[in-house]
């Protein structure tokens, strides 16, 4: 069946509508923990995992630089600038923290952990419909 330029055009309307979704969403993790201080965020964080099996130096160290990737990545995806390396760094991510949820049987956040690592996987496997992006626009002016 030959497809149409409608039907293109839906495909890119639906990918960057919810990559700019999941960017906003990831970036304002970060954001929002930067405004309140990354260090007050770590030493939550130091609190939530001190009877997990983790020194409290790596849990403080991750908590310190969580808000900053959260943000990075986060801004990456919303603009679409070297997006297939971002949705793989932010599944790496998403696997951390979902090793994280689960160290402290806090099922409910690893299951939703779950839905962020579907999103990212549908992301990058229909990358190629990402035509609305900063890598669409620095491809067709090379």
């Amino acid at each position: 069946m030959m497809r149409t330029a409608f039907e293109s055009s839906d495909e890119r309307l639906a990918y960057v509508l919810l990559r700019v979704v999941v960017g906003a969403n990831l970036m304002m993790h970060g954001v929002s923990r930067m405004i309140a201080g990354s260090g007050e965020f770590a030493a939550k964080l130091v609190m939530q995992f001190a009877h997990a099996p983790l020194p409290a130096w790596s849990v403080w160290a991750f908590g310190l630089v969580l808000p900053a990737i959260e943000g990075g990545l986060g801004l990456l995806l919303l603009i679409g600038l070297r997006t297939r390396a971002v949705l793989i760094a932010a599944g790496l991510l998403i696997m951390v923290l979902t090793f994280g949820s689960s160290l402290l049987q806090d099922w409910a956040t690893a299951g939703t952990q779950l839905i962020y690592a579907a999103v990212y996987a549908a992301l990058l496997f229909l990358c190629r419909y990402n035509g609305w992006s900063v890598d669409a626009w620095m491809a067709r002016n090379q």
